[in-house]
């Protein structure tokens, strides 16, 4: 697989549409993220992130525009294709199997060839040490923290280097949260980049170097994480945060 040039953005999204059916859910969405960023998608429930990211993986009806992984563009490609350039997707859903132990769970996923090394299963246990003490457990007797935990886990097994992550913090106990944080601040030190939609402004606002804030499937903002208390006005009318 050849490598990308180094100023090339690790995600690169010009004037993207994207169709449920009918509905027509982005309205020429313009985003770029370097590699190594944690970048935070902003936005009210029904602003299009979620859509922003399915569409970034080919999940939704139609689309068109361009989004480009390390440069290469992937409009037309399918779903498998566009994982297998090193772009992990951990939906709101999480998707753990209930038939499978935990670290069944986290084995199930294959390899892919990005250059980047996956993590072992000792990384994984050392960085999430819940997942070691529940290794034997079947996938849906964890905890919704533990599941979450285990959902982001099986794609770093992967050698996935671009994560998209679909509110990961959503609903859980503060000591779960926490513990995600420092896997983001871990995940950047790495060499990872991160694509987080977040309703959890908290939890986003200290981990992001930058923001989108989105509206109506439009990009209505976009700002870095030292103009962040400059901003904060605007965002209170965009968000109420």
């Amino acid at each position: 697989m050849a490598t990308a040039a180094a100023n090339t953005p690790a995600l690169e999204i010009s004037q993207l549409e994207a169709w449920y059916g009918e509905s027509h859910v982005l309205h020429g969405v313009d985003m770029v993220v370097q590699p190594g960023e944690v970048v935070t998608l902003l936005g009210r429930n029904g602003a299009g992130r979620t859509s922003t990211m399915r569409a970034i993986m080919g999940l939704t009806g139609a689309r068109k525009g361009s989004v480009k992984i390390d440069g290469v563009e992937t409009i037309h490609m399918p779903t498998h294709r566009i994982a297998r350039l090193g772009v992990g997707y951990c939906p709101e859903e999480r998707g753990i199997f209930s038939s499978l132990s935990c670290e069944e769970n986290l084995l199930l996923p294959p390899t892919l060839r990005t250059g980047m090394q996956g993590m072992s299963l000792e990384e994984i246990y050392a960085m999430f040490p819940n997942l070691a003490e529940r290794r034997n457990s079947q996938g849906t007797r964890l905890s919704g923290g533990e599941q979450q935990m285990l959902a982001v886990a099986r794609i770093l097994r992967t050698g996935a280097k671009l994560l998209l992550l679909d509110e990961i913090s959503e609903g859980l106990a503060p000591v779960i949260v926490q513990a995600l944080a420092r896997m983001i601040i871990t995940l950047r030190q790495k060499g990872y980049t991160v694509v987080m939609v977040e309703q959890n402004f908290r939890f986003a606002a200290p981990l992001a170097d930058r923001f989108y804030v989105m509206e109506h499937g439009r990009i209505v903002e976009k700002f870095g994480a030292d103009e962040l208390d400059a901003k904060m006005p605007v965002l209170n009318d965009l968000l109420g945060v």
